[in-house]
Parts: structure tokens; C-alpha cells; sequence
């Protein structure tokens, strides 16, 4: 990799080809959300969050500034503006990583290995360490009330409408393509 944006244009690539949506802000590539699914069997199983990632001019030897666009409860993650506190990205960061590593290791184990006695959400982190179930529950509830996928401004994928066309209405479309049989 000669220049930081060639490894900016591959970082970002692979991250597509790794089956993340990726929206783009813009022209340039250094502003773009990515969905990012709650780990399975976790707290957070089943949220779907829009995450802001901007890329530095010196990325990838200046680490990306992530941050979660739909609300999340967790100590580590700032509930007003979603920045994130996580000590590989802000410190320890290193060209070596990249952005699938961001999606597929660092974020998982934030939500899953969350650090109450460091946090940007007192509340969350206070609730953490004096009642794990409250705080358990709180979790699921925010997941339940804002991180699904059309809180994320991701549309689902479920069916298209042509799928969803019955038996009649297709039979119909085609006959008012081709005309009526005739008699």
C-alpha cells in the first residue's frame, strides 16, 4: 500500500465484500454508516444500529471515529451522541487493522465485554455494576425500541414486491401484458 487513500479505497471495499451495508456520505470516502447487527446470543441479539464511521486523512495510521447513530444502552457508548469509548480505536490503535476488523472484533466485543469502571454513560455503567438484571433488561428494551432495522434507516431485506405478487395478481399482470386469450 503506497498511499493512505489507496488503503482508505481496499479497507473500505472489503468491508462491502464482507456482506456489511454501507452507506456513503457524499462523494469521498471518508464519511460512511454501516449497519452493524448486536452480536448473536448476547444482550444485544437482535438490535440493528447505524454506525457513523469517519475516516482521518491519516488512515489508516489515525485511527476512525465511530460512533452509533441509534440509541444504545451500554456504559462504554455516549447515550446522547453514540461516540464510542473503546481503548483499540481511541489508543492502541494500529495500521495493521482495519475496518472489517472495526465490524467483526472491536464492536462485538464492546457490546459483549462492556468496561463499567471506564464509561461515557455513568448511568448504564452504575446500573451494571449494582443490578445486573435491571441493567440486562434496560439493554433489551432500548434494543427493542431503537435498534431495529428501520431504526437504522436500513431497509430490510426481506422480500421484494415482485415476490410478493399472489398467483391471481401475477396471472393478471401477464394477461394485461400480452392482451386477453383468445375465445
Amino acid at each position: 500500500m503506497s498511499s493512505p487513500s489507496k488503503r482508505r479505497e481496499m479497507d473500505l471495499m472489503k468491508l462491502m465484500m464482507s456482506d456489511y451495508k454501507v452507506e456513503m456520505v457524499n462523494d469521498g470516502m471518508q464519511e460512511f454508516f454501516v449497519e452493524f447487527k448486536g452480536p448473536t446470543e448476547s444482550i444485544y441479539q437482535g438490535g440493528v444500529w447505524k454506525v457513523r464511521v469517519e475516516l482521518p486523512d491519516a488512515y489508516p495510521y489515525k485511527s476512525p471515529s465511530i460512533g452509533f447513530i441509534n440509541k444504545i444502552y451500554h456504559p462504554n457508548v455516549d447515550e446522547m451522541s453514540g461516540s464510542v469509548c473503546l481503548d483499540v480505536i481511541n489508543q492502541t490503535w494500529s495500521p495493521m487493522f482495519d475496518l472489517v476488523n472495526v465490524f467483526e472484533v472491536f464492536l462485538p466485543q464492546l457490546l459483549l465485554y462492556p468496561n463499567p469502571s471506564d464509561p461515557l454513560n455513568g448511568e448504564a455503567a452504575a446500573l451494571m455494576m449494582r443490578d445486573r438484571p435491571a441493567y440486562e433488561q434496560k439493554v433489551k428494551e432500548y434494543c427493542e425500541k431503537y435498534a431495529k432495522s428501520e431504526d437504522a434507516g436500513i431497509t430490510p431485506e426481506d422480500k421484494s414486491s415482485d415476490e410478493e405478487l399472489s398467483e391471481e395478481e401475477d396471472d393478471s399482470a401477464d394477461e394485461a401484458i400480452l392482451g386477453n386469450p383468445d375465445p
